[in-house]
């Protein structure tokens, strides 16, 4: 599910927020009840979490190192 970012406009409480993408957006902030207004994202670069995910996943192994050298 995405993570979608909340400001409201009277008091300036944000939040982030796990929604279906179609789930109604938030209108009414938690904090004062005021108008709770979505934000438009940049855009984010992909989250990696948990194990398997090394800088040496994607490296040369040894033994094609010893083949070019032979």
């Amino acid at each position: 599910m995405p993570t979608y970012d909340y400001r409201c406009k009277d008091c300036g409480h944000t939040a982030e927020v796990f929604q279906k993408m179609t789930d109604d957006h938030l209108s009414e902030c938690p904090k004062c009840s005021g108008n709770f207004k979505r934000l438009i994202g940049s855009g984010s670069d992909p989250i990696f979490k948990g194990t398997g995910f090394y800088e040496t996943d994607y490296k040369k192994s040894k033994s094609d190192s010893q083949k070019k050298s032979a």
